[in-house]
């Protein structure tokens, strides 16, 4: 398994493009594998995912089986002209190999939480619909549920810090919530809808082999489109 970093060259109209699209920045993505991993497969996916900062930074970052080859991102949206290649790769494998259950960890996912509805007007026995969760409570609530299947434990702050608002017990922010509209092409159909949000937080992992596989495997539904990705940085 394979961690990658690219910066993206926000001043180049291709940079913004795929910024824009995540149908786009999909496709761009895939283009740096020969043969990408099925994606309905039992095996590592390969997912990304975009890091915005204060200052107009982009980053994407991408887990995968095989190394990638960002060279076509470069020349389209990097700075081609450097001696640098324009991306830099981690062994995600060794890492993966070297964690621990009790360790503790800040975190990052961009998912998409949904849920299952049945409309007030519809009959008993209409199926359910997948519906966006829309406010940060829910949003929450959503990757509440999602620990024990995931392998990990969101940290709880001891109770001297905690306020009065439901679910602020959580190490847990809730940000950057984004619905997101847009079609795969001129000629598509009906356009993709979801909703992204960002989880910055700590973590405690409490089942090695099924926390190794959300972060190789990703958490959520809208995979293709940069969520469900996972990624751990040292506790500070």
């Amino acid at each position: 398994m394979y961690l990658t970093r690219f910066r993206l060259n926000t001043g180049r109209p291709r940079a913004r493009r795929l910024l824009g699209s995540p149908h786009l920045m999909h496709g761009a993505v895939n283009l740096a594998f020969p043969e990408p991993p099925p994606r309905g497969g039992q095996g590592p996916r390969v997912l990304w995912r975009v890091d915005m900062n204060a200052e107009g930074r982009a980053d994407l970052y991408v887990v995968s089986p095989q190394r990638p080859d960002l060279t076509h991102l470069v020349e389209q949206a990097g700075w081609p002209a450097l001696d640098t290649p324009g991306w830099t790769t981690f062994d995600y494998g060794g890492f993966l190999e070297r964690l621990a259950v009790g360790d503790t960890w800040a975190f990052r996912l961009t998912a998409n939480p949904v849920h299952y509805v049945r409309r007030p007007q519809d009959p008993p026995d209409a199926p359910t619909k997948r519906t966006a969760h829309v406010t940060p409570r829910h949003q929450l609530a959503w990757l509440l549920k999602q620990e024990e299947r995931a392998g990990f434990e969101i940290v709880r702050k001891p109770p001297e810090r905690r306020l009065t608002e439901r679910g602020d017990e959580c190490e847990v922010l809730v940000r950057d919530v984004m619905p997101l509209r847009f079609k795969k092409g001129a000629k598509s159909g009906e356009p993709v809808r979801f909703t992204r949000v960002t989880f910055d937080g700590r973590l405690r992992v409490t089942d090695l082999a099924a926390f190794r596989r959300t972060l190789t495997h990703g958490l959520g539904k809208a995979k293709a489109y940069g969520c469900g990705l996972m990624t751990l940085a040292p506790v500070t």
